[in-house]
């Protein structure tokens, strides 16, 4: 599949390669990183105004009507640059969810301050065990007056430490493991008897365990109807997430092919020896079926096609073992200095895998999508 781009498209993607050409190398990504915070304000301002934190919105609530194919544009050339600052978990994610299901009043408050960069946002659904499911929660919820009061634990939530509001899934009625009975709630993250321990993470990203002990919330969408939108909201994050590892894997191969036109070995470049050049043939075809594959999950996405969902799963399995392939053999093919700090090669080694476990991993999406294909 080869996507044609209208004239918008084109030029969105121009914008932001231009953009990160210009400002997101390699080292001031490292500086990034290395910072106190772990991510760019300065940067963040500039995706703003660029257009790109609007870009995915529907135009009624102030986006520009870009849809999953702006989001996959995005991406995949944030995926190029190794971007940190946290897309995914404020745009597509948490403002995907508050779009989907928050009230007119909800969009209208919250969305704009997201497309205009002056609020940042994570998703809080994973617990100790749970293992991707997403209807197994214990966190619970209950009623206090127009405002619900969480209690419970939320482990490894990404962009928690940069974040100004959090959503929580958490249980408002039912067992750990019903799929009805799970609510999302809006939380301020600097609410009282939230307790956050930061961490960094292996791609140099930062994340969080949280402890609620008497949180209040704000209910977002219909109570106990949050499994489903944590399901939509999971597929549009894995058509992101592909994108961005097709953009990571593209750039492992063109710089493994230009390490291998330079590195000598017995007297010739190791470009010349076959058996290297059938491995890198290998791993451009693992790119190319990734970026098909990528490109028709964005349109399905884009046409709420109603197979999405097994496509999605199918998506993140083969893409996920594409990049881990890929990875794998580029830091081999350099050598010793291929997980050096200082090559950029062990960073996108980094990021794929941290991409591979987000939202669920290849083998959990093996067996989803066999479970969705025999429901069919």
């Amino acid at each position: 599949m080869d996507i044609q781009f209208t004239e918008e498209q084109e030029l969105l993607r121009s914008s932001v390669q231009r953009l990160l050409r210009d400002q997101y190398d390699f080292d001031a990504r490292r500086k990034i990183v290395a910072s106190e915070e772990g991510f760019s304000r300065k940067q963040w301002a500039a995706f703003a105004e660029l257009g790109l934190l609007a870009a995915p919105f529907g135009e009624e609530v102030g986006g520009l009507g870009g849809g999953p194919l702006s989001t996959m544009i995005i991406m995949q050339e944030f995926g190029r640059h190794l971007v940190v600052e946290p897309f995914v978990e404020t745009v597509v994610v948490a403002g995907g969810l508050i779009e989907q299901v928050g009230t007119d009043a909800q969009k209208q408050a919250l969305i704009p301050d997201i497309a205009a960069g002056t609020k940042l946002w994570a998703l809080a659904w994973t617990e100790k065990g749970s293992r991707f499911d997403l209807a197994t929660v214990t966190t619970s919820a209950r009623r206090d007056g127009n405002d619900y009061v969480l209690t419970g634990e939320k482990t490894a939530v990404l962009a928690a430490p940069w974040a100004d509001h959090l959503i929580v899934s958490a249980r408002t009625s039912g067992h750990r493991h019903d799929r009805g009975g799970v609510s999302l709630f809006v939380v301020d993250r600097r609410a009282a008897n939230l307790d956050l321990q930061s961490f960094k993470t292996i791609d140099g990203r930062r994340a969080a365990e949280l402890k609620l002990r008497g949180v209040r919330g704000q209910l977002l969408g219909r109570e106990g109807e949050g499994v489903a939108a944590l399901e939509s909201c999971r597929d549009r994050a894995i058509g992101a997430l592909c994108a961005e590892a097709v953009g990571a894997i593209g750039e492992l191969n063109s710089a493994t092919l230009e390490y291998s036109k330079t590195r000598k070995q017995f007297g010739t470049t190791i470009g010349s020896f076959q058996v290297l050049q059938h491995r890198m043939v290998d791993m451009f075809i693992a790119h190319q079926e990734a970026l098909s594959l990528m490109q028709h999950l964005s349109l399905s996405l884009s046409g709420a096609d109603a197979g999405v969902s097994r496509l999605a799963s199918g998506a993140k399995s083969k893409i996920g073992y594409s990049g881990k392939f890929v990875a794998d053999q580029a830091v081999q093919l350099h050598g010793g200095m291929g997980m050096t700090d200082e090559l950029n090669v062990g960073h996108y080694f980094k990021r794929i895998s941290s991409i591979n476990i987000q939202f669920g991993d290849p083998a959990y999406h093996v067996l989803r999508f066999a479970q969705l294909e025999a429901a069919a």
